[in-house]
């Protein structure tokens, strides 16, 4: 439990700090897996069906994340925050994929991260008192999140490029269809989490029936 607090503090701590978007999002997974991992040391069914089920969440989350950076990639190859500068408005189908994709990492309500956030605080409200405190870890490291999304957001939005105009670039439309399949993804499963919650659920309880 303290390495999965350390994860998730200290890897959002970096990403809010990291102006390459690939090593960003590196660090952003760092902290995720240690949601799982919070997860799984309360050893309970409820802890670890959050963790589970968070795996798959974010693997949802994180795939459209870095499908959109891939995108980004053919018009900016640096990927540093700099070099984003006012590509959302150049791509703005790419863009959008990515803003739904950033806030299930997050964990807004309505999308698949917020359903793993919310059960993971369930099963740490289930000790009482002794619970609140990793509760105000999650909801500061989703603050954190949001520090490190709006970064992107902001200079792929609202940054205005210095240098000369970045010339058309047609981007692969499988590239950006997948993308958005699995931004919607996030959606879907933020709204109709059943089927993941009830797999992770039997998982979980298979899992348990293992200790000694």
């Amino acid at each position: 439990m303290p390495l999965a607090i350390l994860g998730i503090l200290v890897g959002s701590a970096v990403a809010m700090f990291e102006k390459n978007v690939k090593r960003l999002l590196a660090f952003s997974s760092v902290a995720q897996i240690g949601y799982m991992m919070l997860g799984a040391s309360l050893v309970t069914v409820a802890g670890l069906t959050a963790g589970i089920v968070h795996i798959f969440n974010h693997a949802l989350a994180k795939g459209a994340l870095f499908l959109a950076v891939a995108s980004f990639a053919t018009v900016a190859a640096g990927l540093r925050l700099d070099d984003l500068k006012g590509i959302g408005r150049r791509m703005p189908w790419t863009f959008g994929a990515f803003v739904v994709a950033g806030l299930s990492l997050i964990g807004i309500p309505g999308t698949a991260g917020f359903v793993s956030k919310w059960y993971l605080i369930s099963a740490a409200m289930e000790f009482g008192a002794l619970g609140l405190p990793l509760v105000a870890v999650i909801l500061v490291s989703s603050l954190m999140a949001v520090v490190y999304v709006w970064r992107i957001v902001e200079a792929a939005w609202f940054g205005e490029d210095a240098g000369d105009p970045v010339p058309a670039v047609r981007v692969s439309p499988v590239l950006v269809s997948v993308a958005w399949l699995a931004a919607l993804a996030n959606l879907y499963f933020g709204l109709v989490p059943e089927l993941p919650l009830s797999l992770s659920g039997d998982a979980a309880t298979e899992l348990l029936d293992h200790l000694p």
